[in-house]
């Protein structure tokens, strides 16, 4: 189904089921592809637990080392599970070394608010450089995006916020376009729509915030969107139960019901 001289494939295209078909097609028995990009995931926190390990007073088990395996794994890429890393600076160092030797990138969460004890954006510091900190964004406004420096070559480097649905979200604005730049893909951005708010939402301009949401189509035909109930950072509940995020951008203010906003859609993304 192809004119003489036209490409089947682009260069960067993802290899899906239809691609595999055309090649096929035209009696290509292999392709030349990027290998795998290589990403090493640890979480960071003296607080968490490990599945299987008992619960205790004050500790969480770990949630996001599931949610960005999963991430990772439907991005086809590599993953490199370093488990849970304790607070201590020797700890970590030994950990961010590690990764750097064996992966392309790195991601960690947690460790990289203001407190005291939050030592990654440190290690950071010591072992590479911190391209930025801080995004005007909710959730996941301590993130952090640098490069680690080991046995000659430099690994990407992103450090996630702690909560959960911070995680989620940061990955997918940031740590997912960078890893498909990395592994030579074009860009494949979510679908995007704009939908009817059907309630009020409360927001202050300078700042581009994230609300969990659920889009429907009314009986009119439009599409009318509701938020997912709480959207505090640390509930994932609301992010099972989405179907995409309302999208308030940085110079917004309130939203009233019936405005139009944009919403960000998870469908073969997460």
């Amino acid at each position: 189904d192809l004119m003489t001289g036209r490409a089947a494939l682009r260069k960067g295209q993802a290899l899906g089921p239809a691609a595999l078909g055309l090649i096929a097609s035209v009696g290509l028995p292999t392709v030349k592809v990027f290998r795998r990009v290589r990403v090493a995931y640890f979480s960071t926190g003296d607080e968490i637990l490990s599945l299987g390990e008992a619960p205790r007073e004050g500790a969480v088990y770990d949630s996001n080392r599931y949610t960005v395996f999963g991430l990772l794994s439907r991005m086809g890429v590599e993953v490199i599970d370093m488990g849970v890393v304790g607070d201590a600076p020797a700890l970590l160092e030994t950990a961010f070394r590690e990764a750097a030797s064996k992966a392309d990138a790195i991601i960690t969460s947690g460790g990289v608010s203001m407190g005291d004890a939050d030592h990654t954006k440190a290690m950071m510091k010591q072992l590479g450089d911190v391209a930025f900190w801080r995004i005007a964004m909710r959730p996941g406004r301590p993130m952090a995006v640098g490069r680690i420096q080991e046995g000659g070559k430099a690994s990407l480097l992103f450090g996630l916020p702690g909560n959960p649905v911070a995680v989620m979200v940061t990955f997918l604005a940031f740590v997912r376009p960078a890893l498909q730049q990395l592994m030579g893909a074009a860009p494949s951005t979510p679908v995007w729509l704009q939908a009817r708010s059907a309630e009020a939402l409360r927001k202050k301009p300078g700042r581009t915030e994230y609300q969990r949401g659920v889009v429907t189509r009314g009986a009119d035909g439009h599409l009318s969107v509701r938020i997912t109930g709480n959207q505090g950072s640390g509930v994932l509940s609301s992010m099972v139960e989405a179907n995409g995020l309302i999208v308030l951008h940085h110079g917004q203010g309130n939203v009233a019901p019936g405005d139009p906003v944009d919403v960000m859609m998870f469908d073969g993304v997460i």
